[in-house]
């Protein structure tokens, strides 16, 4: 009696197991595309097909890819990237005035506890002012144009810039801190290579949110006065009753956002890079 083996069988059994590890580096590959992606993926399906399937009035919510052909014939016409660039261009502003005022002051403020003990009370009590409620008197000063809606993107840019960049300041490891001193370096030398450096990561966390306030206030200032910008659009189209330029105005605020978040996001990473170091 022989044994005979089957080569066809073996070489099927080493085929599924070639396949199946394939299967497996593909997935891997594809896994934080579909993590990252799905969420977004079922909730345009859903806005896509609830209006089609008369779930959601269509007149209030049409298609998906109708806004996105709306916003398509838009752009195609020339009139949308005016809109967008008026409003970046008010958002940057008041974003850039925030960040060139409360990170200098916060980085004093955290640092010098007796400035920080006689200037808080006041800054709590501007804080919490409501930026909506100063509107009125930012345009008796201002008046109605690009400089009132720069400074309430400002007004509410700046707190949690100057919140993040104290809260950073302190911080920062107090043993590294002893340790400089101990070696003989000066406060100067401190500051520059133990405590700033360790603010980083949240003066970075202070500027997506601010971001994220500063195209929130933006909609707010540019529906008052305004006669442009993404606001406008989303304000006039409402008057007008063009539902889907009003939609087109909200994904695109909502695209901006993004992209201002990754932006900061490659900034961290860039500035932060030496935490990669220590722990590689």
């Amino acid at each position: 009696m022989t044994i005979q083996v089957d080569k066809a069988g073996s070489t099927n059994g080493f085929n599924g197991i070639s396949w199946r590890s394939a299967a497996r580096s593909a997935w891997r590959a594809v896994e934080p595309v579909v993590r990252n992606s799905a969420a977004i993926v079922i909730f345009l399906l859903i806005w896509e097909m609830a209006p089609r399937l008369d779930l959601i009035n269509r007149t209030f919510l049409p298609p998906f890819s109708e806004v996105i052909v709306k916003g398509a014939e838009y752009a195609w016409a020339g009139e949308l990237l005016p809109q967008i660039l008026v409003s970046v261009g008010r958002a940057a502003g008041g974003f850039a005035l925030g960040v060139a005022t409360a990170i200098p002051l916060g980085l004093l403020l955290g640092w010098y506890r007796p400035l920080e003990s006689y200037l808080n009370p006041l800054l709590q009590l501007l804080r919490q002012t409501n930026p909506v409620s100063l509107f009125p008197a930012f345009i008796l000063f201002f008046g109605i144009g690009y400089l009132t809606n720069v400074v309430i993107i400002y007004w509410v840019v700046v707190w949690p810039l100057l919140l993040a960049t104290v809260n950073g300041v302190r911080q920062a490891d107090p043993a590294l801190i002893k340790y400089a001193r101990s070696v003989g370096l000066p406060d100067r030398q401190i500051f520059l290579k133990v405590v700033l450096p360790s603010a980083v990561p949240s003066i970075i966390t202070g500027a997506r949110l601010a971001a994220t306030y500063s195209f929130l206030m933006l909609v707010v200032s540019e529906m008052v006065g305004a006669t442009s910008g993404l606001g406008y659009l989303i304000v006039n189209a409402q008057y007008l009753l063009s539902i889907h330029l009003l939609y087109v105005g909200v994904i695109v605020l909502a695209l901006l956002g993004i992209a201002s978040n990754w932006g900061l996001v490659a900034l961290e990473r860039r500035l932060t890079a030496w935490k990669q170091d220590i722990r590689s």
